[in-house]
């Protein structure tokens, strides 16, 4: 799975940091999720496309691998 945080979050002229504190977890977890080391859960990908008012799957989407 890939994804465009990284584009959001630029957009929003935010940082991982702020992003983490809205969301309620750490910048790490934000890292890890825009390097595609870890696939949130369903929970924590609705949680991002709330903050930043888009579809989960305007956010995240499947790559041709998975």
């Amino acid at each position: 799975m890939k994804n465009n945080l990284k584009v959001e979050r630029a957009i929003k002229n935010i940082t991982q940091e702020e992003l983490a504190k809205q969301i309620g977890v750490t910048r790490q977890a934000i890292n890890s999720i825009e390097l595609n080391k870890y696939v949130p859960s369903t929970v924590l990908s609705l949680k991002i496309s709330l903050y930043f008012n888009k579809t989960v799957n305007q956010i995240f989407f499947l790559d041709e691998t998975d």
